[in-house]
């Protein structure tokens, strides 16, 4: 039988006055209208509190039931990631060699190919983890709901606390990802997701110029 519910106050929820309200929004939305992606990082240390920081605030994520199915291993050891550079670059080599044209022609602008220096240079790899079913203390599956949507928001808040940090980001979704899980220890019920690559941004990183969809393509009011 389910547990009855237990609730409580609503906790943190402040109310701003509308003009306030407005400008917050819109301090929000052009810090993160500067956040890009580089493939460009210096090795400099960073705080394992920043980055235990931005995990808080990516845990705060809604999921589904609540049963928050995700776990997140971040990799700062040298020969670790060395090690899951070889295992992404063999996967990306593969990768290359057997995409669609079409794939490869959308890709073509970003600059990107099978070598992943970055991987081995930033000081931390944060790799995403979805926990497909939970397992019981006898060991039977329980379920989870809405994995990949839990999963994919907690990321998202993980990307923007790293901006609002100070940091870059890239994700990196290397296919097949099933080494991951291997080289990292997880459990089967666990399915990897992405690595995110995170660190200062080399002195002389640049990205693709791009141009975000204006707002009028990308929402519709009804």
């Amino acid at each position: 039988m389910a547990p009855e519910p237990v609730f409580e106050p609503l906790p943190g929820w402040r109310e701003y006055s509308p003009a306030e309200m407005e400008a917050r929004a819109r301090t929000f939305a052009e810090e993160m209208q500067r956040r890009r992606t580089t493939r460009h990082f210096s090795d400099r240390r960073v705080s394992r509190q920043v980055i235990e920081a931005c995990l808080e605030a990516a845990a705060t994520a809604p999921s589904g039931a609540h049963l928050q199915p995700w776990h997140f291993v971040v990799v700062e050891d040298p020969e670790l990631k060395r090690r899951i550079r070889a295992a992404a670059e063999k996967a990306e080599e593969e990768f290359y060699a057997s995409a669609p044209a079409e794939w490869l022609d959308a890709l073509a602008p970003l600059g990107t190919d099978a070598h992943k220096p970055y991987l081995e240079t930033a000081p931390y790899l944060i790799a995403v983890f979805a926990e497909r079913y939970g397992l019981a203390d006898g060991g039977e599956r329980r379920a989870r709901y809405y994995v990949s949507e839990s999963v994919g928001i907690a990321t998202g808040f993980l990307l923007a606390a790293l901006h609002h940090a100070g940091l870059v980001a890239l994700t990196h979704t290397p296919s097949p990802m099933g080494f991951l899980a291997e080289l990292l220890g997880r459990p089967a019920n666990e399915r990897p997701m992405m690595l995110v690559v995170t660190g200062y941004p080399a002195a002389d990183a640049w990205v693709p110029r791009l141009r975000r969809k204006p707002l009028e393509e990308v929402v519709t009011w009804r």
